[in-house]
């Protein structure tokens, strides 16, 4: 049998310096390689919240490190706990979410002979994380974890997942305590970085003089709400959030257009992305999505700062910073802005949502007799608290969602499209934001990736309403089969009773079968949570229903943008 392990051991160091940095509950899933860490953050009074999959332990780790502001941590066995992971870490790698996976490898004595699980996991995560080490040296592993929680912040670069695994034999080698140097225990401040003055001033000449700016904001900005409502107050510019920074910018501000999203894009003459990628979803900033539009960006991570186009003015600095320089140099200066523009797209952006969810409350049943998934969304929109926390996950349900509830805090799958995040993200935000509502919204096809972490919120006792909308199939990929292909091919799935599964697993589940049921159905499942019980509803809905991703060619994915519109436009763009 292996010694007893001691705080001076490798596993007893490493907890020692998580709580030396804050962290309070791990997400993981025990494993041999591993033990020695896992009994050792037990000791040091860190709680771990064991899961059904390590893939879900990096998705919660990923989702409660964004919603504390802290580091998450996953720790995940040797060989399939780590390729199990890698989905949850190539997830927190394309969201820049800064995240801690720990993981161990056979004892140095069997490494390369054949092993139980014995894989070179570094290679396999290096391309997925901001930084990757085997720690077979306990001295060294005080500053490796230091170096890897630098660079997960950000330090030096873009933020995101790190990874260390050590050997079981060097968890449990002593670290002299010569070598244990209170620096490395000590937290590390996070960087601000100060706007220089001279790309402050070019940026405030270009927004001021613009008739037509448009803001547009994405992870960078968090922690910036304050002096980016600030920034649109002084500007008067049109704003539009996008995934990553739902919430920062109440909806009854003046400047939030949402609903006219492509028409502003289309007829800005100045874009500022704060925080923000030029990805897909922003038509990777195409003269043929956004025309003559010039470009200002500011990031304090370089992937945000000139991806895809270069900005007039470009700005890398602490985007909170950035926006206080904005304003204070502009003071006093009126802006050119074009305001019956800007009201224009304000009243168009008003009349369109307000159709929206008046047209929600009455959307017709399909041929089959089942509800629409507005008619869900509308319902849960009138029953959930103003500051609910809302996971939006699947692909035709996730469309509805994200134009048709309204959140203060908003997680989805991101810009990787990496659906089933749902419950485990659900999971993570309930346990770090114990006294608001959280509701996960996600589609059945979605919901069976990690339907099995219900088990975890039933022994975790974790209040949570999960909702699925189901309705049998992949629905955005039957769409695109029926109308491209005139055959559905393998994206059908049963109409199976969640509902029965929650509560074999000690959840308060229910089925709802008619819309008429729906308030009273949502009310019980709400009060079950409010009783630290999490709940589940199980609504049909029907197939009948096109959602606006699928109407728009995503999934059929085009050549050249990532909409059907997009790429007729820029097929155009390109031949002129």
């Amino acid at each position: 049998m292996p010694p007893a392990l001691t705080p001076d051991s490798t596993a007893g160091v490493i907890a020692r310096f998580l709580k030396a940095r804050a962290v309070t509950t791990v997400f993981g899933l025990c494993g041999g390689h591993i033990m020695p860490i896992w009994m050792r953050l037990d000791a040091e009074g860190i709680r771990i919240v064991d899961v059904r999959d390590e893939r879900a332990a990096v998705y919660m780790a990923h989702a409660y490190g964004e919603l504390t502001g802290t580091l998450g941590v996953a720790l995940v066995t040797a060989g399939p706990g780590v390729t199990n992971a890698m989905t949850g870490i190539a997830n927190a790698h394309v969201a820049r979410a800064p995240l801690l996976v720990l993981s161990g490898v056979p004892p140095r004595a069997q490494e390369n002979r054949g092993a139980l699980q014995d894989m070179s996991h570094v290679e396999l995560v290096r391309p997925i994380t901001r930084y990757a080490r085997t720690v077979r040296e306990p001295a060294l592993a005080l500053p490796e974890l230091d170096a890897a929680v630098s660079y997960a912040i950000g330090d030096g670069g873009d933020p995101g997942p790190v990874y260390l695994d050590f050997p079981t034999d060097t968890l449990r080698a002593e670290v002299p305590r010569a070598l244990q140097l209170p620096e490395h225990f000590r937290p590390r401040a996070r960087c601000e970085i100060t706007p220089a003055e001279a790309a402050v001033a070019a940026a405030v000449a270009l927004l001021w003089k613009a008739k037509r700016p448009l803001v547009i904001s994405g992870r960078g900005a968090r922690g910036a709400g304050h002096e980016l409502v600030a920034l649109l107050d002084a500007l008067g510019a049109p704003y539009l959030d996008t995934g990553e920074s739902r919430g920062l910018v109440p909806d009854d501000h003046p400047s939030v257009v949402a609903a006219m999203r492509g028409t502003v894009m289309g007829e800005a003459d100045l874009v500022l992305t704060l925080g923000r990628r030029l990805d897909f979803q922003l038509g990777y900033g195409s003269p043929a999505v956004f025309g003559g539009a010039r470009f200002v960006r500011i990031a304090d991570a370089p992937g945000e700062l000139h991806d895809n186009r270069r900005g007039e003015a470009e700005i890398f600095a602490t985007p909170r910073l950035a926006l206080a320089a904005l304003v204070r140099v502009a003071a006093g200066r009126a802006p050119a802005l074009d305001r019956a523009w800007v009201q224009s797209l304000r009243a168009r952006h008003l009349e369109r949502a307000g159709r929206l969810r008046a047209t929600m409350r009455v959307a017709p049943d399909g041929a089959d007799g089942r509800m629409h998934p507005n008619r869900l969304l509308a319902a849960l929109a009138e029953r959930l608290p103003n500051d609910a926390v809302i996971v939006a996950d699947g692909g035709d349900f996730l469309s509805f969602a994200r134009v048709g509830v309204h959140a203060a805090t908003y997680l989805d799958p991101g810009s990787l499209g990496c659906i089933g995040v749902g419950t485990p993200f659900g999971i993570a935000a309930a346990l770090a934001a114990p006294s608001r509502t959280v509701a996960v919204l996600t589609g059945d096809g979605a919901f069976g990736f990690n339907a099995m972490e219900i088990d975890t919120a039933a022994r975790h006792r974790v209040p949570l309403l999960i909702v699925v909308a189901n309705n049998g199939a992949w629905q955005i990929e039957v769409h695109d089969q029926t109308h491209t292909h005139g055959k559905v091919v393998g994206t059908q799935l049963q109409f199976a009773d969640h509902a029965a599964m929650a509560r074999a697993f000690g959840l308060a589940g229910e089925r709802v079968e008619k819309a008429a049921d729906l308030p009273a159905a949502i009310d019980r499942a709400l009060s079950a949570v409010a009783n630290g019980r999490p709940a589940l509803l199980d609504v049909l809905v029907t197939t009948d229903a096109v959602s606006a991703d699928a109407k728009s060619g995503l999934a059929w994915v085009p050549d050249l943008q990532p909409l059907a519109a997009w790429d007729e436009a820029e097929r155009a763009w390109r031949a002129r």
